[in-house]
């Protein structure tokens, strides 16, 4: 009995003079984290998405058809090491609109047809863009509207951040020129001018 005893407290030091032994035999091996999201090795193929923001706009009298705005974007990127180049289309859905006296200006949707350019850092995608716009103005007067096709262009940038093999989320500002149109039902002549901060999700292939 005495040697059993002798042997528990040799055992029993053992373990309090390796804390690291003790902690192995109660909770197993060491914790070890995860291996990192490995990030996408090319930016290369199309995508889709979709995206939501704010336009602040600017007409004629001094009226500044702003509000919400959303929609969907279509592109092809193409990588070479680190340069980034491709192509993207997008149409949105505007609630931006703005009164004067009793004049009411809108503009219910516009699109664009952009190149881009960008610099990719791992995951990470920073980009310019520009290309061809195109939109409708609405103008109502006392009961009666008219509208128009406006076309122009759009020039802006973004970040882009891949957060798994097939989807990305980006931020982005656009200025959107859409040229003069006459409306000549009430004789105003006005162009749209317009700045866009929209969020967007995209799925790439």
């Amino acid at each position: 009995m005495k040697n059993t005893t002798i042997a528990a407290g040799l055992v029993a030091a053992a373990l309090l003079a390796s804390p690291t032994g003790a902690a192995d035999l109660r909770y197993g091996a060491p914790y070890q984290a995860p291996p990192p999201y490995a990030v996408p090795q090319t930016w290369t193929g199309p995508y889709v998405g979709a995206n939501i923001g704010y336009q602040f706009g600017s007409a004629a009298l001094s009226m500044s058809p702003s509000g919400f705005v959303g929609g969907l974007q279509a592109g092809y990127n193409y990588q070479i090491n680190q340069f980034v180049i491709g192509a993207e289309t997008d149409f949105q859905v505007s609630g931006a609109d703005d009164t004067f006296a009793a004049y009411k200006f809108s503009n219910p949707w516009f699109g664009t047809l952009r190149g881009r350019v960008g610099w990719a850092m791992n995951n990470v995608l920073i980009y310019g863009t520009g290309g061809f716009a195109y939109g409708r103005g609405e103008v109502e007067w006392l009961g009666w509207s008219q509208t128009k096709t406006h076309t122009g262009w759009a020039a802006g940038a973004g970040i882009e951040v891949a957060f798994s093999p097939n989807w990305s989320a980006r931020a982005e500002y656009l200025y959107v020129d859409l040229a003069k149109e006459n409306y000549t039902m009430i004789g105003l002549n006005t162009d749209i001018e317009s700045s866009i901060v929209r969020f967007g999700l995209n799925y790439r292939f």
